[in-house]
C-alpha cells in the first residue's frame, strides 16, 4: 500500500490558510450587520457644540462615520443636515438617526430613533428646537403632514432637503441661559 504523505510544513500551512478564510468570511458577516441607533443620558453633549442634548427641546440626530462604533451626536436636526449637506463632508456615512417626532415628546425627546434618510421632514415650522427653527423629522409621511397643518412648514423628503433650508444662526445665540 502506497500512502502518500503530506509534509507536515503543508499541512501546517493549509490550516493556516483555513484559519485565514475564516477569519476573513467572519469579519465580512460582522461588516454587514447594521448599526444600530445608541440613545443618549443627561451628560451626553453635541459632538458640534457641547450643548447637551437632554436639556433642550426638538429632535435630536447621530451619525455614524466610517467603522465608528459610537455616534457623532447632534442637538438638532439642522446640524445633521448642515454637516451631510456640506461639500467638503467626504467621511463615509455608514448610518443616520434621528427621532420619529410623531412619537418622542418634543419637550424632552428620547428614542423613538429611524433611519434618517428613510424620512419625511417639515420644514420653516413654527416649532423650535435647541437650534432655534428647526427641521422636524417623521418616519411617515402621513405624520409630517399633520404636523406640517398644526405648525405650519412644507414637507419634504431626505433626499430634498437643501442647504438654504438648513439655517444654523440660531442655537447659541438664543439661549439665554449660557
Amino acid at each position: 500500500m502506497n500512502r502518500t504523505r503530506l509534509p507536515r510544513r503543508t499541512l501546517l500551512v493549509g490550516l493556516g490558510l483555513l484559519s485565514i478564510q475564516g477569519l476573513l468570511a467572519a469579519c465580512s458577516r460582522t461588516a454587514a450587520v447594521a448599526i444600530a441607533p445608541a440613545d443618549f443620558d443627561p451628560a451626553t453633549a453635541c459632538d458640534l457644540d457641547g450643548m447637551l442634548l437632554a436639556d433642550y427641546p426638538g429632535p435630536k440626530a447621530q451619525i455614524f462615520f466610517g467603522d465608528q462604533t459610537r455616534p457623532v451626536w447632534y442637538c438638532d436636526t439642522v446640524e445633521m443636515f448642515s454637516t451631510l449637506l456640506r461639500p467638503e463632508q467626504v467621511r463615509k456615512v455608514t448610518a443616520v438617526y434621528t427621532q420619529d417626532m410623531a412619537l418622542a415628546d418634543w419637550g424632552k425627546p428620547h428614542g423613538h430613533w429611524f433611519d434618517a434618510r428613510t424620512g419625511f421632514y417639515v420644514v420653516g415650522s413654527r416649532r423650535r428646537g435647541s437650534m432655534g427653527p428647526t427641521i422636524a423629522g417623521f418616519q411617515h409621511e402621513d405624520a409630517a403632514k399633520k404636523f406640517a397643518d398644526a405648525y405650519g412648514g412644507k414637507v419634504v423628503r431626505f433626499a430634498d432637503v437643501q442647504p438654504d433650508m438648513v439655517d444654523l444662526s440660531g442655537g447659541a445665540m438664543q439661549d439665554h441661559r449660557m
